[in-house]
């Protein structure tokens, strides 16, 4: 006994009652209790209601043709939703399949219909279905993963920041918006004191925890979507800061030394008792005789004079000063 198909959902779109009566049964005889429009209106209506796996469609219709009935079904399904669409019709020019093709058919039935062909053809149609929604969940899936190894590809695997690929790309990017928008930009460069000494003391796992908690302070103090912390190699970290100007970032970074200085996290070999961060702050309006680098390059120089005029403090310089 051949399968039943119980769980297959089957439109029969066609205002011939003889032909609804024995399409019906035909469906019937495998299982399928088909739902039943007679015209294009409700044709469209049920298929957006009841989401069929197949359509069976007339071509002419005493409202519209077959062919606007498939335009507005491709319209409206989605893309997990594939439904095959079976044009029944008595017309077997080549240009009437062609056309039916065109406006989003899957395949014919010449009337009258018969059993055995209108059958094998639903079971074909419900494999290609099936195979179908399965393709597109497959490739759901896929993006999905790709996207995540997107993601970490873009992240620092022990703070979640962004890493110095993404702060490379965004750094660009959000150079030549604020050039466009002659907007300031900002960078802060941040580096732990002592950490070298701080690792000797209390071993590489405090030292991961205590990045995994600056990286926290940082991102806090950069929500807005112009802004971006990355944690720049070691323990250093970056931000970038669109739209800020030089005393809109040295707020920022001397808010991050005094909430850093603020965690209290113990530091015997430093000269301020906890763990403490340094600064290095450069702005400039870009134009087209500036560059990214340079103000990048500038930034680390003010954080070397932080560094040297004794830590936990920030340093400014003008865009290009060493």
């Amino acid at each position: 006994m051949a399968k039943k198909l119980g769980n297959l959902k089957v439109l029969v779109v066609e205002d011939s009652k003889v032909a609804i009566k024995a399409i019906t049964g035909y469906l019937e005889e495998i299982g399928v209790h088909p739902l039943i429009a007679e015209n294009g209106n409700d044709a469209v209506a049920m298929y957006h209601s009841q989401r069929p796996d197949i359509v069976l469609l007339d071509i002419i219709l005493p409202d519209t043709s077959g062919y606007e009935i498939a335009k507005k079904i491709r319209h409206l399904q989605g893309k997990e939703d594939w439904t095959a669409i079976i044009f029944l019709s008595v017309m077997a020019r080549d240009e009437d399949l062609a056309h039916g093709i065109e406006v989003g058919g899957d395949d014919y039935l010449m009337k009258p219909v018969g059993s055995v062909v209108l059958q094998a053809k639903i079971r074909a149609m419900y494999r290609l279905v099936q195979m179908q929604r399965a393709l597109v969940k497959l490739t759901g899936q896929l993006n999905e993963a790709n996207q995540a190894l997107q993601r970490l590809s873009m992240t620092d695997g022990l703070t979640g920041i962004a890493n110095r690929r993404m702060f490379d790309e965004s750094l660009g990017r959000e150079w030549r918006r604020c050039l466009r928008l002659k907007k300031p930009i900002s960078i802060v460069m941040l580096d732990v004191d002592n950490f070298k000494k701080y690792n000797d003391r209390y071993g590489h796992q405090a030292g991961d925890d205590c990045l995994k908690e600056i990286a926290d302070q940082l991102s806090r103090s950069a929500p807005r979507p112009a802004d971006l912390v990355a944690r720049y190699g070691g323990e250093e970290f970056v931000m970038i800061l669109g739209d800020t100007d030089e005393d809109g970032a040295s707020w920022v970074a001397n808010r991050i030394c005094q909430h850093v200085a603020a965690l209290k996290i113990p530091h015997e070999d430093s000269e301020h008792v906890y763990v403490t961060v340094s600064c290095g702050v450069c702005s400039v309006y870009p134009d087209r005789e500036m560059s990214a680098e340079t103000l990048l390059k500038t930034a680390d120089n003010a954080l070397y004079h932080a560094k040297a005029e004794g830590r936990n403090r920030v340093g400014i310089l003008t865009y290009g000063q060493v």
